[in-house]
């Protein structure tokens, strides 16, 4: 990043993008000061021992923050993402989500209504999910300081012995799997922002993938890989991937399901569906041999019917992400830069 001379470095909104500057921030900054062996895997959640029971109890341990603008979306609102979010990022990581913290910055003049309807949200979504929102926080700042309410969650999970799963576990040969669709929550996001109508209702894809997880490590505990494409979507989520384990990824632009509103919706505002976010969707890499398994077991769960096979882990072009296009060429897919969708989540 560059500034005029003696000009000090001021934060973008890019740096919250989940892109290059976002990674340029992590690692230039908080990793800087921060490192150890647990941070420095910069994986969904950190997986930490536990002392008392051994090697083999470990917790997967996560937190967030949720800013979206609008607060009620088409399919959800801040109150469900915030739940379903710190839930995957457990999940991602092979735990069985327990435990979360919730952590309300409101601002004055907020209607109690609408806190009240938020808070019900994750509530309901918190008991769908089987897991118990068990301490928080509440601070109220000066009107217009704080945009409505923000969110902050951290969540506790019991990872089962003999799973082990890591952005950097991934093997050539592996196969990458899809739960569904992508693109959905960034766009029903931007339609309700911007006003925008299609003849099918946008509706974002927000949605806790725990059961769904579960389904897929009993059909097969040695997936290498589990991640939620959401900030910088898909594009972003697999390069991140590529260069955590070192291995080529290759993706094929016919297999990627993208809803016809969703493709029309980036179309309209001269959007990449690869960088748009989604809050209900995972990336599978699974060994070849127990892709069929995997598959099986997502296609009967209601998250994943529509999971598919959408590219593989290679030699070639280790570290990086390349797109078989439909007309059978290949070009290079970079890690998202700038801020392409603002306030998303």
């Amino acid at each position: 990043m560059e500034n005029p001379k003696g000009a000090e470095e001021k934060i973008l909104l890019a740096h919250g993008s989940g892109g290059q500057t976002s990674h340029h921030l992590v690692n230039g900054l908080f990793l800087r000061h921060f490192a150890n062996a647990w941070l420095d895997q910069l994986d969904d959640a950190a997986v930490l021992p536990l002392p008392a029971v051994g090697a083999a109890g470990r917790l997967a341990f996560t937190t967030d923050s949720y800013v979206v603008q609008p607060l009620f979306f088409p399919g959800g609102d801040i109150g469900k993402l915030a739940v379903c979010g710190t839930v995957n990022d457990l999940s991602m990581m092979g735990a069985r989500p327990l435990y979360l913290s919730a952590g309300f910055i409101i601002e004055e003049g907020f209607l109690l209504s609408d806190l009240e309807r938020i808070v019900r949200s994750m509530a309901g979504t918190a008991q769908a999910t089987g897991v118990h929102i068990v301490t928080g926080d509440t601070k109220v700042v000066e009107r217009g300081k704080a945009d409505g309410v923000f969110i902050n969650t951290a969540g506790l999970g019991e990872i089962p012995p003999g799973i082990h799963l890591s952005g950097s576990a991934v093997r050539p040969g592996d196969v990458l799997i899809l739960s569904g669709s992508i693109g959905d929550h960034g766009m029903a996001v931007m339609s309700q922002r911007e006003g925008l109508r299609f003849a099918s209702a946008l509706e974002s894809d927000c949605a806790p993938l725990n059961g769904l997880v579960a389904a897929m490590l009993e059909a097969s505990p040695d997936i290498h890989c589990l991640r939620d494409p959401t900030r910088g979507g898909l594009a972003t989520t697999l390069n991140e991937i590529a260069g955590s384990s070192k291995v080529g990824l290759e993706i094929w632009e016919d297999e990627i399901p993208v809803r016809s509103e969703v493709r029309g919706a980036c179309e309209l505002l001269g959007l990449d569906p690869l960088y748009v976010a989604n809050e209900g969707k995972l990336v599978a890499a699974v060994p070849p041999e127990q892709a069929g398994a995997v598959l099986s077991a997502m296609h009967r769960h209601e998250h994943g019917r529509e999971a598919r096979i959408v590219g593989q882990a290679t030699t070639d072009h280790p570290g990086r992400l390349v797109l078989k296009t439909t007309l059978g060429t290949r070009r290079i897919v970079n890690m998202l830069t700038g801020e392409q969708l603002p306030r998303i989540c």
